[in-house]
């Protein structure tokens, strides 16, 4: 039994050896790290403090082409008080944030892995989408608006003069050969009578009331007469004396009219 416990003995001080060789004698393992930057100058950085860096950077979309390859969109963000926890990390849309000169204002938040979404009120950036108003001129003077009904009815087309005559007044003349006669003249078209002559048929009667003769005379129409209008004008109608002996007299029975 001795010899077995001290084979024991050997066997498990050799293992204690081996595994203190591999872990440090049993000690606390220590936590692996990995470097993600230059340390900050002066004293060394207390856990958990960033130090943002002193050069320009640039934005580079994750998964584009490379810097070699190809152009990609970049914009430049101003790096955030140390201690913030913002610079030299990512935000939540994927992009890196990169500080460039500590001036504390930034000209846009990021809308996406390698883009950025300028905020209201960034140098270029248009506050008043809408252009000047072009000013109207002077509004177009209209006439006043027609009232229904009272457009006056149009003129009747014009017509040619035409004259009636009224039957003939006559009346005794100091001489038996003469008479007064008169008649009334009325233009019943829109065109006025300019000139004209009027006719008398006269006939000359015995005592004993045959009816000798028949003469014509004219006399001058009293024109113009205007359309529409009448005109009244007395004549003197006469015959030669010697048509009419004594004991006879002189009777105007039909008087008609030309005009023009």
């Amino acid at each position: 039994m001795r010899k077995g416990s001290r084979a024991a003995t050997a066997l498990l001080a050799l293992c204690c050896t081996a595994a203190a060789g591999l872990t440090g004698c049993g000690g606390p393992a220590r936590e692996g790290f990995s470097a993600v930057g230059a340390a900050a100058p002066g004293p060394e950085r207390g856990a958990g403090e960033n130090v943002a860096p002193q050069g320009g950077v640039e934005f580079q979309q994750l998964g584009g082409p490379s810097a070699a390859g190809g152009s990609t969109e970049s914009s430049a963000t101003s790096a955030a008080p140390p201690g913030s926890g913002t610079a030299g990390g990512s935000t939540p849309g994927g992009a890196t944030t990169t500080p460039t000169g500590g001036s504390g204002s930034t000209s846009g938040t990021s809308g996406g892995p390698g883009r950025t979404t300028p905020s209201p009120g960034a140098p270029g950036t248009p506050t008043n989408p809408t252009g000047p108003t072009s000013p109207t001129g002077p509004a177009s003077p209209t006439g006043p608006p027609g009232r229904p009904g009272t457009t006056p009815p149009a003129p009747p087309p014009a017509t040619p003069a035409r004259l009636t005559l009224s039957a003939p007044a006559r009346s005794a003349a100091a001489d038996r050969w003469c008479e007064r006669v008169t008649v009334t003249f009325t233009n019943t078209g829109s065109t006025a009578a300019r000139s004209g002559t009027v006719s008398f048929a006269t006939h000359v009667i015995g005592a004993l009331g045959i009816d000798w003769a028949t003469i014509t005379t004219t006399q001058p129409l009293p024109a113009p007469i205007a359309g529409g209008a009448s005109k009244t004008q007395t004549y003197t109608v006469c015959l030669e004396a010697w048509r009419v002996p004594l004991g006879m007299h002189v009777d105007t029975r039909e008087v008609t009219a030309t005009w023009n």
